[in-house]
C-alpha cells in the first residue's frame, strides 16, 4: 500500500560492543521513514513490540542477577571488583539503550500509544538508577584501591605508618561525599573487610611455623610491628570517628565496635604475649655469655641449661592450632600456662647452678668482669638479684689469689722464671711486676663497685694486697741497685779488652803455625749489659750514662762483631783450605797477614776509633791472599787431574775377541799387551811433562820468577814429586791387581794346545814358557816408570842422562823406587803363583790322556813282527782291533776345549793325533792278518791238491 513501510532484513550496525549475552535484539524491519507514519502500520508496531518485550525481559533478568551478586572473598578489593563488574554490565545495557535505533523504536511505540510502553519505561528507569549507583560507587571506591593494595602487599611498618591513616582518611571522604556509601549497611561491611585484610596481613607476617626459628631480635620486631599495626587500625578508626563528628556531618560513625575490633584486639593480645615470650627467652639466652663458661668451669652444666631453655619454647614451634583464632583461646592459654611453669623451673635451676659455681671460682677478676657485664645487659630480674649477691664470693677468691701470688713470689725469689729473650735482672724485675699486675689489676677493677672494698672483709683484703705489693717493690729496688753498681764497675773494664785473642803463641815453629787460631774477644757481658739497659729503660728505670752510651752504640758493636766474625771465619776457612806444602809455600804471605791481625790482638780495644779501618784492612789482605790461594788451587787441580789420568791408565789392555772368534795364542796375547803399553806410556809421559810448566806458573805467582828452581818453592817441588811417586806406585799396583783379577776370572783370553811329545803329552807352548811370558809382562808393567824422569834436587827440571862410563848412560827415573815397593813385589809374586797353579791344573788335565799312551808309545814294527812270528789265533787279532777302535771312539766323544780361568786349552790336536795313530794300528793289524790268512789258505790249497792226487792214485790203483 502507498506509504506502507517496506519490511527488509537489513542489518543495523551497533556502536557499542556489549558484554557477552547482553546484546539487545534489534527489529528486522526497515524503519526508514516518518515516525508518525510507521506508528500507524500495525505490522511495524507489532514487530517493534516483540523486540521491546525481549528488551524488558533481558534488562529485568540482568538487574535481578546483579542485585543478587556478592563480593568473591573477604578482601575489600573484592567489593571494588564487584562494583566494577556491575558497572561494566549495566553500562553495556545503558549504552545500547542510548543507540538511535533503540530510541527510535521507543519513540514509535510511544507514538503508537502501546500499553506495554509504561512497563518498559519502569524497567529502563530501574536500569538507569542502578547504573548511576554502580558508577558512583566505582568512582569513590577507586580512591581506596591504592591503599587497599598497599594494605595487602606492603610491609607492616609501612602499613602502620602510612597506609592505615591514609585509608581511613579516604573512607571518611567517601562517607561524606558518596550518595550510597554514607549508610551503615554499606560502610560497616567494607570496614569489616578491611579489618579482615589487616588480620590476614598480620597472620601472614607472624607465621609461628617459621617465627621461632628466626633470630629472636627479628622475631620481636615482627611481633611488635604486627601488634602496632592492629592497634593503629583501632586508633585511627576512633580518630576518624571524631573527625567525622567535628566535620559537621549529620551522619556520624556509630558502628558496632565489637563487630569491627573484637578479632583484631584478640590478635593484638596474642602478639603481646608472643613478644613477652621472646623477651623472656632473650633474657634467658643473655645469661649464657662466654664468661659464664670460663668462670664456672662447668661447660657441661652450661650446655644442659642451654638445652632446657631451648625446650621452653619448643611447644610453641609445633602448634596444632591457630593461636590467632578466638576459637583456640583456651588451647593457647594452656600453652602459656605451661610456658610460665617451665620458666619458673629453669630460673630455680639457674640459681642453684650459680650458687654451686661461685664456690669454686678460677679467677676473681674474670668473675668480677662477668658480674659487671650482667649489670649492663638485660637478663631475668630474679637471676640478676642472685648474681649481685656473688660479689662477696669474688672478694674471697681474690684474697686466695693474693696469697697464691705471694707464695709464687717467695718461692722464686732466687731464681725467677724469665720471659723469652729477657736478661736476668730486667727479666726478674719484669717477673716481679707481672706478679704485681696480676693482683693490682683486679683490685683496681674492684674500685668500680665502691661498696665492695668498704666492707670489713674488703678492708682486710686491701691491707693484704698492700703488704705483698710492698715486698715486691723492695725486691725490685734491690735488684736494680745491684745491677747498676756492677754495670758502672765492669763495663769500663770490658771495653778495654782487645778485639782478638789467639789460642797458640806466635813463637811456634812454622810447621805448626797453621794451628794458630784468632778468636773474637767480645765479652758476652757487654751484650748482656746492652740488653739489660734497653729493658731497664722500657721498665722506666734510670740507667748509667756509660751503659746508655754503649746501648746506643749497639748497632755499631753488632756491625763490628759480625764483620770481625765473618773476617775470622773467612781467614780460618782459608787456612783450612791449605795443606802443609801450601802453607810452607805461602809462609811469607801468612806472616804478613798475621802482622796485620796482631794489631787487633795487641793494640786495638773496643773503645778504639780505628776498628772499622782495621776490619777493612784485614778484609782486603785476606781477599788478596784468598785470590792467590784459589789460583794455586786451580793449578793444583790441573796437576791433580793429570795425575789422576795417569793413575787411571789401564796398562793391561787385552785383544778383543767376538763370539766365535778364535782366541789369540799366548805369545800373541802378551805381545798385544806390550804393544798397547807402549802407546799408553807415550800418552802418560806427555801429561807428566806438562806438570813442570804448571809449577813454573805457580812460581811466577808466588816468587815472581819462572826458572823452575826457585828456592821458595823447593819444598813445593818435593811435595809434588812425592805425589808423582805415590801416583806411579798406585798405577802399577792397581794394574797388577787388575791383571791378577783377570788371571783368576773365568773368562778365557788366550788359548794353548795340548800336543804329543813322545813319549809324553805336553802343552804348546809349555808351562815354563807361559810363566816366563807372564813374568815379562809384569816386568814390562813395572818398567813403565822408567819413562818418568826424576827432577833435580830443589827444582822441577828433569835430570839429564848421566854418563857413568864411556859406554854407559844412567837416567834417574822413578823405576828404582817404585820397583822396590813391597806392594808391587807382593802383587808380582801373587800373579806368578796364580799362573803356576793354573798351569799345574791344566797339566793335571792332560794326565787323563795317558790311558791312551799305548797308541803312541808301542813300537809298531816290533809288535807286528812278533805277531807274525807267533801267528796267533784270530781272537788275539780281534782283541787288538777292538782296543784301538775303542780308543778312536772314546777320543771322538771327549770335550776338546777346556776353559780354565783366563786360558783356554785346545785338545783337538791331541785328539786328532791319537785317532790317527789308533786308525794306523787298525790298518796295520788288518794288513798283517790278511797276509797270514792268505799264506794259510795257500798252504791249505796245497794240502788239498796233494790229498786229491793221493785219492786218485789210490782210487785208480
Amino acid at each position: 500500500l502507498p506509504g506502507t513501510a517496506v519490511i527488509t532484513r537489513e542489518f543495523i550496525p551497533l556502536h557499542f560492543l556489549p558484554i557477552g549475552g547482553l546484546k539487545l535484539e534489534m527489529p528486522t524491519i526497515n524503519l526508514d521513514g516518518e515516525m508518525t507514519v510507521l506508528a500507524t502500520v500495525p505490522e511495524v508496531v507489532q514487530s517493534l513490540k516483540s523486540c521491546a518485550v525481549s528488551w524488558q525481559k533481558l534488562i529485568s533478568r540482568v538487574l535481578q542477577e546483579q542485585l543478587k551478586k556478592v563480593p568473591q572473598g573477604n578482601s575489600p578489593l573484592a567489593e571494588i571488583d564487584l562494583w566494577r563488574e556491575k558497572h561494566a554490565t549495566l553500562s553495556a545495557l545503558t549504552e545500547q539503550i542510548k543507540l538511535p535505533e533503540v530510541q527510535k523504536v521507543l519513540e514509535i511505540l510511544q507514538e503508537a500509544e502501546s500499553e506495554f510502553t509504561e512497563d518498559l519505561q519502569i524497567v529502563l528507569s530501574d536500569l538507569k538508577k542502578h547504573h548511576m549507583e554502580a558508577q558512583d560507587n566505582v568512582k569513590f571506591l577507586s580512591t581506596l584501591e591504592r591503599h587497599l593494595k598497599n594494605l595487602s602487599t606492603g610491609t607492616l611498618a609501612d602499613v602502620t605508618s602510612n597506609t592505615i591513616p591514609s585509608l581511613l582518611n579516604a573512607l571518611r571522604m567517601v562517607w561524606i561525599m558518596s550518595r550510597h556509601y554514607n549508610k551503615d549497611e554499606r560502610m560497616v561491611p567494607l570496614l569489616e573487610r578491611i579489618s579482615w585484610e589487616i588480620s590476614a596481613r598480620v597472620r601472614k607476617a607472624v607465621d609461628l611455623q617459621t617465627l621461632f626459628r628466626e633470630d629472636i631480635a627479628a622475631a620481636k620486631i615482627k611481633v611488635t610491628e604486627a601488634k602496632t599495626t592492629l592497634e593503629q587500625w583501632k586508633k585511627c578508626y576512633f580518630t576518624t570517628c571524631i573527625q567525622v563528628e567535628e566535620s559537621g556531618s549529620e551522619r556520624y560513625w556509630k558502628f558496632d565496635v565489637k563487630r569491627l575490633f573484637e578479632k583484631t584486639d584478640y590478635m593484638a593480645s596474642i602478639c603481646q604475649e608472643l613478644h613477652d615470650v621472646f623477651q623472656v627467652t632473650e633474657e634467658l639466652y643473655n645469661i649464657f655469655i662466654p664468661e659464664l663458661t670460663t668462670v664456672t668451669e662447668n661447660p657441661k652444666g652450661v650446655d644442659k641449661l642451654w638445652r632446657e631453655v631451648n625446650i621452653i619454647i619448643s611447644p610453641m614451634e609445633d602448634l596444632t592450632f591457630d593461636p590467632f583464632s578466638m576459637e583456640s583461646a583456651h588451647d593457647w592459654e594452656l600453652v602459656m600456662e605451661e610456658f610460665r611453669e617451665d620458666l619458673t623451673d629453669i630460673e630455680e635451676k639457674m640459681k642453684r647452678f650459680i650458687d654451686e659455681s661461685f664456690k669454686t671460682l678460677r679467677s676473681a677478676e674474670t668473675a668480677f668482669d662477668m658480674l659487671l657485664k650482667y649489670k649492663q645487659i638485660q637478663i631475668r630480674e630474679t637471676i640478676r638479684k642472685q648474681l649481685m649477691k656473688k660479689f662477696s664470693d669474688v672478694l674471697e677468691k681474690y684474697c686466695k689469689e693474693v696469697e697464691i701470688v705471694k707464695q709464687i713470689f717467695v718461692q722464686n725469689l732466687k731464681d725467677p722464671p724469665l720471659y723469652k729473650n729477657h736478661p736476668p735482672v730486667a727479666g726478674a724485675i719484669a717477673w716481679s711486676r707481672s706478679l704485681f699486675r696480676r693482683i693490682q689489676h683486679t683490685i683496681v677493677r674492684f674500685q668500680e663497685v665502691e661498696e665492695l672494698l668498704a666492707t670489713e672483709r674488703g678492708k682486710e683484703v686491701k691491707h693484704k694486697y698492700l703488704q705483698v705489693a710492698k715486698k715486691m717493690k723492695e725486691y725490685e729496688d734491690q735488684k736494680y741497685r745491684q745491677w747498676r753498681e756492677r754495670t758502672e764497675h765492669m763495663l769500663p773494664l770490658l771495653l778495654k779488652d782487645t778485639l782478638l785473642t789467639v789460642r797458640s803463641p806466635a813463637e811456634e815453629p812454622v810447621t805448626t803455625k797453621k794451628s794458630v787460631c784468632f778468636t773474637l774477644n767480645f765479652s758476652p757481658e757487654i751484650q748482656e749489659i746492652i740488653i739489660e739497659t734497653k729493658y731497664m729503660e722500657q721498665l722506666g728505670l734510670p740507667v748509667p750514662e756509660i751503659a746508655r752510651y754503649v746501648a746506643l752504640q749497639e748497632d755499631k758493636y753488632l756491625w763490628y762483631t759480625s764483620k770481625l766474625k765473618a773476617m775470622l771465619d773467612r781467614y780460618h776457612k782459608l787456612m783450612d783450605m791449605m795443606n802443609e806444602a801450601e802453607t810452607k809455600l805461602l809462609d811469607d804471605y801468612v806472616q804478613e797477614l798475621w802482622k796485620i791481625l796482631k794489631a787487633g790482638h795487641k793494640r786495638l780495644t773496643w773503645k778504639s776509633v780505628g776498628i772499622g779501618e782495621f776490619i777493612v784492612q784485614c778484609t782486603q789482605t785476606i781477599g788478596k791472599f784468598e785470590l792467590l790461594v784459589l789460583q794455586i788451587h786451580n793449578i793444583s787441580k790441573d796437576i791433580s787431574s793429570k795425575l789422576r789420568s795417569i793413575e787411571s791408565t789401564n796398562l793391561f789392555k787385552f785383544p778383543c775377541s767376538k763370539n766365535g772368534d778364535k782366541l789369540p795364542g799366548a805369545k800373541e796375547f802378551f805381545d798385544y799387551v806390550k804393544c798397547e803399553q807402549v802407546k799408553d806410556v807415550e800418552h802418560m809421559v806427555r801429561k807428566y811433562s806438562a806438570i813442570p810448566q804448571l809449577l813454573i806458573e805457580v812460581e811466577g805467582r808466588v816468587a815472581n820468577t819462572n826458572s823452575g828452581k826457585s828456592p821458595k818453592l823447593a819444598s813445593y817441588y818435593a811435595y809434588w814429586e812425592h805425589r808423582i811417586y805415590q801416583v806411579l806406585t798406585q798405577l802399577i799396583v792397581k794394574n797388577l791387581q787388575a791383571f791378577n783379577a783377570t788371571v783368576l776370572a773365568n773368562v778365557p783370553l788366550l788359548q794353548i794346545e795340548a800336543v804329543i811329545s813322545v813319549p809324553e803329552v805336553t802343552l804348546q807352548p809349555n808351562a815354563s814358557e807361559i810363566e816366563k811370558m807372564t813374568v815379562q809382562a809384569i816386568q814390562h808393567c813395572v818398567e813403565v816408570t822408567k819413562h818418568f824422569v826424576r827432577w833435580m834436587h830443589g827444582t822441577c827440571i828433569e835430570c839429564p842422562p848421566q854418563h857413568v862410563k864411556a859406554d854407559e848412560v844412567v837416567t834417574f827415573s822413578f823405576y828404582s823406587d817404585v820397583s822396590q815397593s813391597p806392594l808391587i813385589i807382593e802383587q808380582a809374586v801373587l800373579i806368578t803363583g796364580n799362573v803356576h797353579k793354573l798351569l799345574a791344573s791344566l797339566n793335571k788335565c792332560l794326565n787323563e790322556w795317558k790311558g791312551y799312551d799305548l797308541v803312541w808309545k808301542s813300537d809298531k814294527g816290533a809288535v807286528l813282527d812278533r805277531l807274525a812270528a807267533e801267528n796267533p789265533a784270530c781272537v788275539i787279532f780281534d782283541e787288538h782291533l777292538q782296543f784301538y777302535m775303542k780308543v778312536a771312539r772314546e777320543v771322538s766323544q771327549r770335550t776338546l776345549i777346556k776353559d780354565e780361568q783366563f786360558i783356554r786349552l785346545q785338545l783337538a790336536p791331541l785328539a786328532s793325533i791319537v785317532q790317527e795313530n789308533a786308525k794306523s794300528w787298525v790298518m796295520s793289524l788288518g794288513k798283517l792278518l790278511n797276509e797270514l790268512a792268505r799264506e794259510e789258505l795257500f798252504r791249505l790249497q796245497d794240502e788239498i791238491q796233494v790229498g786229491v792226487l793221493c785219492f786218485f792214485v789210490i782210487f785208480f790203483t
